[in-house]
């Protein structure tokens, strides 16, 4: 998978995934949110199945840790 491919579902999970403020969204929230993102960046981008796979691990990781970094506070 391409390092600006990777770049991209992680940021665009962390956007996503801070557009949940005013719900007060968990570390699980935000990753499932993320791995959407990830996975759906990847799908639209005609990626293998398994580059999917890896873009939905990137993003529910990128998701959940987004609000430590404070990127979704």
């Amino acid at each position: 998978m391409a390092k600006a491919f990777a770049l991209a579902a992680v940021l665009g999970a962390t956007a996503l995934a801070g557009c949940t403020q005013n719900i007060n969204p968990t570390d699980v929230d935000r990753a499932a949110i993320g791995a959407a993102a990830g996975a759906t960046i990847a799908a639209v981008g005609n990626r293998k199945e398994s580059d999917i796979y890896k873009a939905a691990a990137i993003g529910a990781a990128g998701g959940a840790l987004c609000n430590d970094v404070r990127l979704c506070q």
